[in-house]
């Protein structure tokens, strides 16, 4: 970035001249942007994945809270609207695209693992691939 005139006077009583700066972005831990969008990847349990909940998300302005609808799988996008980078040259503000992920317990308890054996024998569900 040039910044003319506000640079250092010139050695021989001339005018300032001008500053360069540089500005270097570290990449967020959370957010990664896409153009004016935010995007956010959301780790849910599998109860919040089949039942629906509501979750706390944090967005660059704070926490919000999103419904994950019954039945959400993974790799579902949602969208919070406004609740991106706001664009000066447009003044137009972009979103959060928040994705979410169904993470399984570390550890699969007997119970769970029963009700899904259970409830495999009833329903014959295999997703991408023929019965």
């Amino acid at each position: 970035m040039r910044l003319r005139g506000k640079g250092g006077a010139s050695g021989r009583g001339g005018e300032p001249g001008d500053a360069l700066v540089e500005v270097r972005v570290r990449p967020h831990q959370q957010f990664k942007r896409a153009g004016d969008d935010i995007t956010f990847e959301l780790p849910i349990a599998i109860d919040e994945a089949v039942i629906g909940a509501r979750v706390e998300v944090p967005t660059i302005s704070g926490r919000v809270q999103l419904t994950i609808p019954k039945g959400t799988s993974s790799g579902r996008v949602f969208r919070l609207k406004g609740k991106g980078v706001r664009n000066s040259a447009t003044g137009n503000t972009g979103d959060q695209l928040v994705t979410v992920h169904i993470v399984l317990p570390d550890k699969i308890d007997d119970e769970l693992s029963y009700f899904l054996s259970e409830w495999r024998l009833k329903h014959r569900y295999n997703p991408g691939r023929s019965s």
